[in-house]
């Protein structure tokens, strides 16, 4: 098992621009309601930033494992999903939407189908069918069956990411960790924008929902790699 030490040392330095960005966002915390492509770029720069954390692994690494280009693929969905979100009260959203249902699907198939672990799955599923319920009463016209959709597929993302995620004994892996936190802090995300688009207005939604994305996505790109030793030689985490 790589110490969590190991992996701040080899990993941490990549990921120092993606760090800056965040800030940069919190930073400028550019007003919502006056929606511009600078506005777009400062929103997907820390995206963009997890872009060239896994492209400075070498473009051999990604093309090498199937999981880390769809991972990849996933971050690129994610940054015209954030863009399309900046005008969203343009009639965007559901563009955004779309974006971002096509990211959960590559993410689930990187974290692949193996182990089942269907007790989580069912878990899972009862927990997105309560969720789904909440939401129910606040949903009109096609977001009955969009949010439905959606709130299906980060689930089903979520039950893979969560799948072969182990605490204790020998086997535990910080990549697995990684993954599995990241898809929880994903589906807070998303529940929270779902929360405060539809239902009632959710106090400091904004930096919840960006604190808890940004997070969650540094942690999903973090799962495909691994330190193996001291030099830095990485490799596969969870498939492949």
């Amino acid at each position: 098992m790589v110490s969590p030490v190991t992996v701040v040392k080899s990993e941490g330095p990549k990921l120092v621009p993606f760090f800056k960005a965040t800030c940069i966002y919190f930073v400028l915390w550019l007003p919502a309601s006056n929606p511009s492509w600078f506005s777009a770029l400062i929103k997907c720069l820390p995206i963009f930033c997890l872009w060239l954390f896994l492209l400075a692994h070498g473009l051999s690494f990604l093309l090498a494992h199937p999981s880390a280009t769809r991972i990849f693929a996933g971050l690129v969905f994610s940054a015209v999903g954030d863009a399309f979100l900046i005008w969203q009260d343009q009639g965007y959203f559901v563009h955004g939407l779309l974006m971002f249902a096509v990211t959960h699907i590559l993410y689930a198939s990187a974290f692949g189908m193996q182990p089942l672990a269907l007790q989580r799955g069912l878990v899972i599923a009862v927990l997105s069918g309560l969720c789904y319920a909440l939401l129910y009463p606040c949903l009109s016209g096609p977001y009955i069956y969009l949010v439905g959709a959606y709130e299906a597929l980060i689930g089903f993302m979520g039950w893979r990411a969560m799948a072969g995620l182990r605490l204790v004994g020998a086997h535990w892996r910080w990549t697995e960790l990684a993954a599995g936190s990241g898809a929880l802090l994903f589906i807070i995300s998303d529940l929270t924008i779902a929360i405060n688009k539809f239902c009632f207005p959710v106090p400091y939604s904004r930096a919840v929902i960006m604190a808890t994305y940004y997070a969650a996505q540094m942690l999903i790109a973090l799962s495909v790699v691994e330190s193996r030793d001291l030099g830095g030689n990485l490799g596969l985490s969870k498939v492949d």
